[in-house]
């Protein structure tokens, strides 16, 4: 029996339901809303995190992938800017890790390997930007924010790997840049029981707008 056979996502709902009235009370978990002009950032979502066998693999990751594409499939036409990130380091003494690879296995990730390359199945097209991050965030040490203010975007639409720590903390890096935060809630993945539901729970109190796929997709639809 593993973790996964014990877990029951009923306690955190009943946890969330009373948490939710005290934010409520104080004030927090109002909506942000949607802007005019999003770009989708794509946390992470290399074979690392998305295939099978590796250290840093999410449960529930092919659910996770399919839904991000359907996302992909309504902003492609829509011509809305889409970025891929990929976690990844230097296989010659790991000297670009830092520190952070004293907690958790980082020599698992190298770059220009399969493991690094964004998952196939997100169909990565000419005009989408891969690049690679060092650090949690998609923020941290990246050009990410100068090229989303120089395109104008005033609303990232964030998925991926994992809720507890990349996409949480590109979630609260966003929204410190002047960004509006979304996040389709069935876009996202991790590697533990109730780590998704607990930093969704706290994405939406906090940094960002948590919404339902269906609702996202339907603003894409409706943009001019």
């Amino acid at each position: 029996m593993s973790v996964y056979d014990v877990f029951d996502p009923k306690v955190l709902q009943e946890t969330f339901k009373k948490a939710r009235e005290i934010y409520k009370e104080r004030g927090f978990q109002t909506r942000m809303g949607y802007g005019k002009k999003p770009a989708i950032i794509n946390v992470d979502l290399a074979n690392a995190w998305t295939r099978e066998g590796h250290a840093f693999t999410c449960v529930g990751a092919d659910e996770m992938v399919a839904n991000t594409r359907k996302l992909l499939d309504a902003a492609r036409p829509k011509k809305i800017p889409i970025f891929y990130s990929t976690t990844a380091f230097n296989p010659n003494g790991f000297l670009d890790n830092g520190i952070w690879d004293k907690k958790i296995p980082l020599r698992e990730l190298h770059l220009d390997t399969y493991w690094a390359q964004i998952d196939e199945r997100l169909d990565p097209q000419p005009d989408e930007i891969i690049f690679v991050k060092k650090m949690a965030s998609c923020f941290a040490g990246t050009p990410l924010q100068y090229q989303l203010t120089s395109l104008g975007v005033d609303t990232v639409i964030v998925t991926g790997a994992t809720a507890c720590a990349c996409v949480r903390h590109t979630c609260m890096d966003a929204i410190a840049c002047g960004f509006r935060v979304i996040v389709p809630e069935e876009t996202i993945g991790d590697r533990i029981p109730g780590a998704i539901e607990w930093n969704l729970f706290d994405i939406d109190a906090k940094f960002g707008d948590v919404e339902p796929l269906e609702n996202v997709i339907e603003y894409i639809n409706n943009l001019t």
